[in-house]
């Protein structure tokens, strides 16, 4: 559904989602027809694959206050958080959407009339003492809506994020910079993280509205304002899909405007990096993956990203470690080793791992992307305990206080088998990777319902795989590994190239003469449809 649509014609479709809901929820919690399918004949990648859905599927709770079950985060994290609860259920909505829908609800309900949302919803509490956002959660809202044609989200989430966005600029821009403030560790979720070393964790009296009397504090953070940029750029979609189009103007030029804050204020050019500037106007100079974040709202141009590419997140002696990505510079003397428990002073976080999508194809890295992939799935399968870190280095997941079962762990083996061998739904487009020689491929068949109504299957063999769309064949792909770019109703529209070395590949695509093309990195080639 396209971000254009006029309000009637959203709400036209989201009433009959929301009529077809409770049966699609019903099929994939029996296993019925709507579950996504994925089966290889490789038994540890399967292994691995059905542990992580077991996990997801153990982590579904009902916690307090909300009586509608949620997508927790697992592992000792008993609870839902802005940050990354939404994202996550976001990621899990093909399997229960049900899930995703009221892991957004949770944290509207539970909305003060301030505006403020919660930092998290606990079994132990809920938590207003920190703002802790990193995707904003009026992005995900709108990629659910979207998807789903669920217009009562769309107007319940339009309704609650432009109030928080009104709270953020009355309590955390206190600086008047237009920018947003850190007040405390947790506002960023950087637990032990060098960037906040001496810092509380907390705000006082766990009033995220105040901040402790340190003379550096408060602080302009790039993170926190691009959370803000993009969750702007959300509502001003929203609005336009409900017809607000005044409202979308306002929206578009005010996420602008906090953009320019973030490029102008907040990067220093001669390091290729963006820092915290603290009240006493110093930067605070620690390499973290603020960098990551920033870009995962789209913030930089192609330009600058390719300058942060090579300088810094792609950069083997820096961010691009054989197990991405660090989580603090390999070469900022800030890094800590040995690598405790909950640490994003270096480790590997499966949070950073999951969230790469968002940014990481949208620069034109996809081949690299590809070596991050492999190296968490690899990870993941000789330590399928589904925890929250590894070494950035050696891949060994943290154990002791890290415990297993952890969501964004489970999502990060989930989401990138279908990544690497699957296909994937985007808004207007199915992208179907083809790898034939990869160990994920082996024997492999899978199928994926699509918001469409239609079932997207794939079927490997040792030469390569054949592609289906609710039963027509599309056609085959042989030979080398590479995306085929296709519409919703599967007519092709691109090639894509999806490995670190050039791939050849031969197309038989249903209606076309055959044709065997040599594809290079990251390079997409326009199909015509003829």
């Amino acid at each position: 559904m396209r971000s254009s649509l006029d309000r009637r014609s959203f709400l036209a479709a989201s009433a009959a989602a929301t009529l077809a809901l409770p049966i699609f929820a019903r099929a994939q919690q029996g296993g019925g027809a709507g579950v996504p399918r994925f089966s290889t004949t490789n038994p540890r990648w399967q292994a691995a694959y059905d542990a992580a859905l077991d996990v997801l599927a153990g982590n579904v709770k009902v916690m307090p206050y909300v009586s509608k079950p949620v997508l927790i985060e697992g592992s000792v994290y008993q609870g839902i958080w802005q940050e990354c609860g939404p994202h996550e259920a976001l990621l899990y909505r093909k399997f229960r959407p049900d899930v995703a829908r009221n892991s957004h609800l949770t944290f509207f309900e539970l909305q003060r009339a301030d505006g403020q949302l919660p930092a998290n919803n606990k079994v132990v509490e809920t938590g207003f003492g920190q703002i802790q956002m990193v995707v904003p959660i009026a992005a995900t809202a709108w990629d659910l809506a979207r998807a789903t044609g669920d217009g009562e989200l769309l107007e319940t989430a339009y309704r609650a994020c432009g109030a928080w966005d009104g709270w953020l600029m009355r309590h955390r821009n206190t600086r008047g910079t237009g920018l947003v403030e850190g007040f405390c560790t947790y506002d960023t979720g950087h637990d032990n993280s060098p960037r906040w070393k001496g810092m509380p964790n907390q705000c006082p009296n766990k009033d995220a509205r105040t901040h402790h009397p340190i003379a550096s504090l408060p602080r302009l953070c790039p993170d926190l304002s691009a959370t803000v940029y993009g969750g702007r750029r959300a509502l001003a979609a929203m609005a336009e899909a409900l017809g607000n189009r005044d409202e979308a103007a306002r929206w578009a030029e005010q996420a602008e405007a906090i953009r320019r804050r973030i490029l102008d204020t907040l990067y220093v050019a001669e390091d290729a990096a963006f820092y915290d500037l603290d009240a006493q106007n110093q930067f605070v100079r620690v390499r973290s993956d603020i960098l990551s974040r920033v870009c995962g709202e789209h913030v930089v141009d192609q330009k600058t990203f390719d300058i942060l590419w090579t300088r810094q997140l792609g950069n083997r002696q820096v961010f691009w470690t054989r197990y991405p990505m660090a989580s603090i510079a390999m070469d900022d003397p800030t890094f800590v080793r040995p690598i405790p428990a909950n640490s994003w002073g270096g480790a590997s976080q499966a949070l950073t791992a999951m969230r790469a999508p968002r940014w990481i194809e949208h620069y034109g890295r996809t081949a690299e992307f590809t070596e991050m992939m492999n190296a968490w799935c690899e990870a993941i399968q000789a330590d399928p305990s589904f925890r929250q870190q590894i070494d950035p280095e050696t891949g060994a997941f943290t154990h002791g206080e890290d415990q297993p079962r952890y969501s964004p762990c489970a999502l990060v083996m989930v989401d990138y088998s279908w990544r690497l061998v699957g296909v994937v739904e985007e808004p207007d487009a199915l992208h179907w990777n083809v790898r034939p020689g990869h160990a994920a491929a082996a024997g492999t068949q899978l199928s994926l319902p699509t918001d469409a109504g239609r079932t997207a299957a794939m079927a490997y063999d040792g030469r390569g795989a054949s592609l289906t769309l609710s039963g027509k064949l599309l056609g085959r792909i042989e030979g080398g590994a590479v995306r085929l770019i296709t519409d919703p109703e599967g007519t092709p529209r691109a090639l894509l190239g999806i490995e670190p070395k050039p791939q050849r590949v031969t197309l038989r695509l249903a209606g076309r003469p055959p044709r065997t093309i040599t594809i290079q990195p990251n390079r997409r080639i326009a199909l015509d449809q003829g």
